[in-house]
C-alpha cells in the first residue's frame, strides 16, 4: 500500500531485533518502542496476574494501537520462543498513517495486522460481538439452591442479582463451591450472603482484549455488560477464550503441531467462526479470504510433512501447488480442493508409486478437514496432474498453441497455480515462460477473453437483477459465479495481456493498472466494484453462520436495503462494462 520510493527510507529507519525466550518486548503502561512486526517465533500478551490474553506469530503486528494513541503499552508482551521482529519507530509509523491515506485507512478499520486479518480476534472485536445478550437474574432473597438450579438448567456459570433498583451483585459457580460447599453451609441461605456486591461492569463498545485484561486484573471470570446503567449482557473468560482460539494465528499454530488429519479437522471446524469475526471487525474482503486461505495452506503443508514422515523422503524434488480459490488466496466459507504436483525432471515411472501415495494422503487429509474433492478431479491424485516439469511445460504449450474449449478451461484453472510446499524453483521459470508465450499468442488471448465472458453479472436488460428462475435458489443471485467469478476471469485476462505474475485477483487488477493494461479510471472503478461484490458475499455468509446455517453463495437481493441494492447493481454494471471493453480487446474504461 506504500509507494515503492519509500523503501530506502524505511530500510534505514526500521530495525530488526532478536528477542530471547521469556524476554519482554514491552511492559504494560511503559513507553513502547514502536510497531512490532513478527518475522519468526511467537509472543504472548499477559494480564496483571500473568494470565495469557493473546498469542501472536509470524506476520502479526503488535503495538499499533498504542503507537497511534498515548504511546504506552496496553498489555505486557514477551517472547515465548526465540522471536525475530522488525520495529517501526513511532514517528515513522504515524507519518505513514498520516500521509498515505490508503495505508492509514487500513488501520482505521480496526484491524490489528499488516494484512488486516492476522491478529483480529479479541483486539478488534467489541464486547457487543462476544457477549451473551440474555443475562440471567434473580432477587437477593433467592436461595443458593435456586441459583444453582438456574445455572444447571440453563448451562451457565453465573447469575446476576437484581434488587429492583439495579444490579446488586453476581453469584458464580465458583462462589457455590468456595463459599457454600467448602464452608459447610446449606443451600437455604440467600444469594445475598455469598454474592460479590457491586460487581465491575464493562461497556459493549470495549474491545474483547479489554474485557480479558479486566477479568485478569480483578481475578474474576465474569463481567456484566452495561450500557446507560442497564445490564444488557454477560461476558466471561470462556466466551473470550473460545473466540480467541478461532483467530487464524491461533488456528495455524495448532495446525503446525497437529499429529493427524482428524486433529486438524477439529481446528478447521472453527473457520466459519473466524470468517464471522473478521467480517464483524470490518476487515477487507481480500484480507479475510487471504487469512482463510492461510489456514488451508497450513493444513496442506502439515499434511505434506506427515506424508513424508510416513512414506520417507521423496525420491526426487517436488512442488505441491494449489489452483482455484486457494491458489488465488480467495477462499471463503465454501471451499473444495484443487491441486497438483510438479515433479523434478529426474522423475522416472518407478517414482510414481511414492507420489501417488503422497497425493492420496494429502487429498484424503484435506477431505477429512472439510475441503471436498474437486468435482472435476483436478487434483494431484489424478495422474494427469501429477507430472514432471517437462510434461507441465508441454501442457501449457499445447493449450496455448491449440486453444480449444478444454484447453481454455484447463488454462483458466492452471494459470492460477501457487506454490504451497516443496521446491519452489520448479515453478518460477515455468510461470514466466508460460506467461510470456501466452502474451505473444494473440489467438490464445482472444480465446481466453471469449471464455472469460461466459460468466456474466446478474443484470437484466433494464438494469434490474437477473434472478435465478427455478430450483432450490429461485429468486436469488449467485454471488460467486455471477458475482466474483466474472472479475476473477477479467483479472486473469489482464495478467495474460501484461505477463503479470500476480495470482490473487485484486493484486492482478492493481498490477494491470500499473502496467498500463487498465486505464486509471478502469482500475479505480473495477476495484471498487470487486470489493463491494466480495464484501456482500462475505457478509451474506457471515449472517448465515450467525444463524447456525451452512454458508453458501446464494442471496436474495431483498435481504439488502434499497441503498445496498443500488450499490450492488452499480457494481455489477461496472463489471459488465469492463467485460464489454475486454471483449472489444481494449481492456480499458474511460
Amino acid at each position: 500500500m506504500l509507494p515503492p520510493e519509500l523503501a530506502p527510507e524505511l530500510d534505514a529507519r526500521v530495525t530488526r531485533s532478536t528477542i530471547a525466550p521469556g524476554n519482554l518486548l514491552f511492559e504494560k503502561g511503559q513507553p513502547i518502542a514502536g510497531v512490532y512486526v513478527i518475522e519468526s517465533g511467537a509472543t504472548q500478551s499477559e494480564g496483571a496476574d500473568g494470565a495469557v490474553v493473546s498469542r501472536r506469530g509470524p506476520g502479526d503486528m503488535l503495538g499499533q494501537k498504542s503507537t497511534l494513541s498515548d504511546g504506552r503499552a496496553r498489555v505486557t508482551t514477551r517472547a515465548v520462543e526465540e522471536t525475530v521482529v522488525f520495529i517501526i519507530p513511532p514517528e515513522v509509523f504515524r507519518n505513514l498513517v498520516r500521509h498515505h491515506p490508503t495505508f492509514g485507512a487500513w488501520f482505521e478499520r480496526g484491524t490489528t495486522s499488516g494484512d488486516g486479518a492476522y491478529a483480529v480476534g479479541l483486539t478488534a472485536l467489541q464486547v457487543a460481538d462476544l457477549m451473551s445478550s440474555t443475562p440471567v437474574t434473580c432477587p437477593p432473597g433467592a436461595t443458593v439452591t435456586e441459583a444453582a438450579r438456574m445455572m444447571r438448567d440453563l448451562r451457565i456459570n453465573s447469575v446476576l442479582v437484581n434488587d429492583g433498583a439495579g444490579l446488586a451483585g453476581i453469584v458464580t459457580a465458583r462462589d457455590l463451591t468456595g463459599k457454600v460447599l467448602a464452608e459447610g453451609l446449606t443451600g437455604d441461605i440467600p444469594v445475598s450472603d455469598i454474592m460479590t456486591p457491586n460487581p465491575v461492569t464493562i461497556p459493549p463498545s470495549a474491545l474483547g482484549l479489554d474485557a480479558l485484561v479486566m477479568l485478569a486484573d480483578h481475578g474474576i471470570s465474569h463481567l456484566p455488560v452495561a450500557e446507560g446503567g442497564t445490564i444488557i449482557g454477560m461476558i466471561g473468560k470462556t466466551d473470550l477464550f473460545r473466540h480467541q482460539a478461532a483467530t487464524a494465528s491461533h488456528m495455524i499454530s495448532e495446525i503446525v503441531e497437529a499429529c493427524d488429519a482428524e486433529a486438524m479437522a477439529r481446528i478447521v471446524a472453527r473457520t466459519p467462526e473466524l470468517l464471522g469475526q473478521l467480517v464483524s471487525a470490518g476487515v477487507t474482503p481480500q484480507a479475510i479470504c487471504r487469512r482463510i486461505s492461510d489456514v488451508t495452506d497450513a493444513v496442506t503443508r502439515r499434511l505434506l510433512i506427515l506424508a513424508e514422515q510416513k512414506l520417507g523422503p521423496a525420491p526426487v524434488p517436488y512442488l505441491w501447488a494449489a489452483c482455484g480459490s486457494q491458489g488465488r488466496r480467495e477462499q471463503t466459507g465454501v471451499s473444495d480442493q484443487d491441486n497438483c504436483l510438479i515433479l523434478d525432471d529426474a522423475f522416472t515411472p518407478e517414482h510414481d508409486a511414492y507420489f501417488k501415495e503422497l497425493a492420496r494422503f494429502v487429498s484424503d487429509g484435506l477431505a477429512i478437514c472439510g475441503y471436498i474433492y474437486c468435482p472435476g478431479d483436478m487434483m494431484a491424485t489424478n495422474p494427469r496432474w501429477r507430472q514432471p516439469r517437462r510434461v507441465w511445460r508441454s501442457y501449457f504449450k499445447g493449450w496455448i498453441d491449440k486453444p480449444d474449449p478444454e484447453a481454455q478451461m484447463l488454462a483458466s484453472v492452471m494459470f492460477d497455480l501457487r506454490p504451497i510446499g516443496g521446491t519452489r524453483s520448479l515453478f518460477d521459470d515455468l510461470q514466466r515462460e508460460t506467461l510470456a508465450a501466452a502474451r505473444k499468442n494473440s489467438i490464445f488471448v482472444a480465446h481466453m477473453i471469449s471464455n472469460s465472458l461466459k460468466h456474466t453479472p446478474p443484470i437484466s436488460l433494464f438494469r434490474g437483477f437477473a434472478l435465478i428462475r427455478s430450483g432450490e435458489h429461485k429468486n436469488q443471485v449467485d454471488l460467486k459465479h455471477s458475482g466474483v467469478v466474472p472479475v476473477v476471469d477479467l483479472g486473469r485476462i489482464y495478467a495474460l495481456k501484461g505477463a503479470l505474475e500476480e495470482v490473487n485477483t485484486r493484486d492482478r487488477i492493481v498490477a494491470a493498472g500499473a502496467a498500463g493494461v487498465l486505464s486509471p479510471s478502469g482500475l479505480a472503478e473495477l476495484l471498487d466494484a470487486y470489493d463491494l461484490i466480495a464484501d456482500t458475499r462475505l457478509r451474506h455468509q457471515a449472517a448465515q453462520i450467525r444463524k447456525g446455517e451452512k454458508p453458501d453463495n446464494f442471496m436474495a437481493p431483498g435481504q439488502l436495503s434499497d441503498l445496498e441494492r443500488n450499490h450492488l447493481r452499480d457494481a455489477f454494471m461496472v463489471v459488465k462494462t469492463m467485460q464489454s471493453a475486454a471483449g472489444h480487446n481494449t481492456g480499458m474504461l474511460g
